[in-house]
């Protein structure tokens, strides 16, 4: 594992991430203690648990009656396809 202090890091931040995401193992010393730079999966089931303190079940329950009405949508018309831009 390559280590690196705060210092080191701060003005190349981005080419050390981009090693990191390559595979390179990569530590930052902080404090004393070395903190490893590594990608993570993001879930958004998680944010929805965290953010509105449902359970699990409430969630998914909530989620199925979604796709549940968007393909009814769909299916009568009442949904379309995006085809423009965001940029004015």
């Amino acid at each position: 594992m390559k280590t690196l202090t705060a210092t080191q890091l701060r003005p190349k931040i981005g080419s050390w991430l981009d090693r990191v995401l390559k595979g390179e193992d990569i530590g930052v010393t902080w404090k004393g203690k070395i903190i490893a730079l590594r990608p993570v999966e993001v879930h958004s089931d998680d944010y929805v648990l965290a953010e509105y303190g449902v359970d699990e079940a409430s969630a998914d329950k909530t989620l199925k009656r979604a796709e549940r009405e968007i393909r009814r949508a769909r299916r009568h018309g009442r949904v379309t396809v995006f085809k423009g831009t965001l940029r004015g």
